[in-house]
């Protein structure tokens, strides 16, 4: 996705530009890059932000700072989540490998090579 300037990433998400500039000064990690003009230039990543913050703060009821909040404790369990997948992934991997040395073991002669 190219990046998206402040009046379509007002139109894709319902947020007004004020309400976007607020949520940038008040959000540390949204933060649009700005072209040689200082127009705001909108990732996939910052819009799903704002689209996540929309929803905490207009559905929820959550203020800013308990939507950053939020947002911080998702990510950091997102993290952790990855992680878990990760090892357990390595994990099945180390298994595999364990019962295919077992395997070679078993079919050679008094264990030899």
């Amino acid at each position: 996705m190219a990046a998206l300037t402040t009046g379509e990433v007002e139109k894709l998400t319902g947020v007004k530009s004020h309400v976007l500039r607020y949520w940038e000064d008040n959000i540390p990690f949204l933060s649009p890059q700005k072209d040689s003009f200082g127009r705001r230039l909108y990732s996939s990543r910052d819009v799903q932000i704002i689209l996540r913050l929309k929803h905490l703060i207009q559905e929820k009821k959550y203020t800013v700072e308990g939507a950053q909040e939020q947002l911080v404790l998702e990510a950091t369990n997102s993290d952790k989540t990855n992680l878990v997948k990760e090892i357990n992934m390595l994990k099945n991997e180390l298994i595999d490998i364990y019962r295919i040395i077992q395997a070679q073991k078993g079919e050679e002669p008094d264990g030899e090579k």
